[in-house]
C-alpha cells in the first residue's frame, strides 16, 4: 500500500486540520469534538444544515460547507459514521434561532447516530428536522443498509436545501424541498478498482483484472453482478436503465445529469461517461438542462463512476442555480 499518510490513526485529524488551514475563508474546524462548520456560523434567523458521515468521500461532506450549502459537517473515522456527540455540538453551533435540517445518508450507523444527536439537541431547545438519502437503485438492503443506500444524490439534495434556507425559507419548508429533492433523484454507479482504506492496509474487496463490479456501493459494498469489463457505453447504458426505469423518468423531463468519479477515475473517463448518458436521455426525449461532472462523492482512490439523474422543475432549477461558495461547488458569488 501507498498513500501519502503518516499513522494511519491520525488520517482523519490530519486531513481535516490541512482542509481548515486550506479554506480559513470559509471555514473553522473544531477539534474536540471533531467537526467542520462556516465561519459566520450561526447566521442568525436562518435554518441551519448539517450532514456528515464517513471519511473516505472527500470532497462530501466538508467540501460542502459555506454560504448556500452546508452550514456544518461532521466526519467520521473512514467508511465510520460520526458518533452523537460531535453531530451535537454541530448541530448546536449552526443553530440560529430558526431550527437545524440533518440531512443524513441511508446507513444504519448514521442513521442511529444522527437520530440520537437529533433527540439530544431536541432537549436542549434546539428544533431539529431529518431528511434521509435513498437515491442508489441498485441494491435495497445491504451489509450497511435497510433499504436503499445514500449515495452521490446527496450532493444535490445539499445544494438545493441549502440554497432554500439561504433565501429564508423556514425549517418545515426546508425539509418539505430536501425531501422533494430526495424523491426525485436516483443513481447508480460501477466499480474498477477496489479502493484501500488506511488502517485496513489492503484492499476492501477483489476484482480481477478483467472484472468490474456494477451496482457498488460508496464503501465498497457489493452491487447486483460482477461482469467482465465492457466498452464504456455498455456500461452506461446498464446503469442508466435502472435509473430511468425507475420513477420512471419519461419523455419531456427536463432533468440535472450528474457524473460522479469515485476517486480514482480521471476526468477524461467521466466526460466520455456523460457524453453517452447525455445522448441516452436525448434519444428517450428527457431534456439536460443542468449538468455536473467531477470527483464529488468518491471511495478513496476507487476506480468508478456513478450516475445520478434528478428530474427538475421551475423551483428546484432556481435552488440549484443559486449563487453557493464552498471548496468544492462556488458559482454566483
Amino acid at each position: 500500500m501507498k498513500k501519502l499518510v503518516n499513522d494511519p490513526k491520525n488520517v482523519v485529524n490530519e486531513a481535516v486540520a490541512g482542509f481548515g488551514a486550506a479554506h480559513a475563508d470559509l471555514v473553522r474546524v473544531s477539534t474536540d469534538p471533531l467537526f467542520i462548520v462556516r465561519t459566520d456560523a450561526p447566521v442568525a434567523g436562518k435554518v441551519g444544515i448539517v450532514s456528515g458521515g464517513g471519511s473516505g468521500h472527500e470532497p462530501m461532506h466538508g467540501g460542502f460547507v459555506g454560504p448556500g450549502m452546508l452550514d456544518a459537517a461532521v466526519p467520521g473515522a473512514v467508511f465510520t459514521s460520526p458518533t452523537p456527540d460531535p453531530i451535537l455540538a454541530a448541530t448546536k453551533a449552526v443553530d440560529g434561532g430558526a431550527g437545524v435540517l440533518h440531512i443524513v445518508k441511508n446507513y444504519t450507523g448514521d442513521v442511529l447516530n444522527f437520530e440520537t444527536a437529533a433527540d439530544l439537541a431536541a432537549a436542549d431547545g434546539v428544533e431539529v428536522r431529518s431528511v434521509l438519502v435513498n437515491d442508489d437503485v441498485a441494491v435495497k438492503d445491504s451489509l450497511y443498509t435497510a433499504g436503499r443506500r445514500g449515495v452521490a444524490g446527496t450532493v444535490l439534495v445539499e445544494k438545493i436545501a441549502g440554497a432554500a434556507a439561504d433565501r429564508g425559507d423556514d425549517l418545515e419548508s426546508v425539509a418539505l424541498v430536501a425531501e422533494r429533492v430526495i424523491g426525485q433523484v436516483r443513481s447508480m454507479g460501477v466499480a474498477l478498482t477496489p479502493c484501500v482504506v488506511p488502517h485496513a492496509g489492503q484492499p476492501s474487496f477483489t476484482l480481477a483484472e478483467d472484472e468490474i463490479e456494477i451496482g457498488i456501493g460508496i464503501h465498497g459494498e457489493p452491487g447486483r453482478e460482477r461482469i467482465k469489463l465492457e466498452p464504456a457505453d455498455a456500461i452506461v447504458d446498464r446503469l442508466l436503465g435502472p435509473i430511468l426505469d425507475d420513477i420512471p423518468f419519461v419523455a419531456g423531463d427536463k432533468v440535472l445529469l450528474f457524473v460522479n468519479g469515485m476517486g480514482g477515475t480521471p476526468q477524461v473517463e467521466l466526460y466520455i461517461v456523460f457524453r453517452r448518458a447525455a445522448e441516452v436521455l436525448t434519444e428517450r426525449g428527457i431534456e439536460v438542462t443542468r449538468t455536473l461532472v467531477g470527483n464529488f462523492t468518491t471511495a478513496l482512490e476507487m476506480q468508478g463512476m456513478s450516475i445520478t439523474v434528478l428530474k427538475l422543475d421551475d423551483e428546484l432549477t432556481t435552488l440549484w442555480d443559486a449563487p453557493v461558495q464552498t471548496a468544492a461547488l462556488r458559482w454566483g458569488r
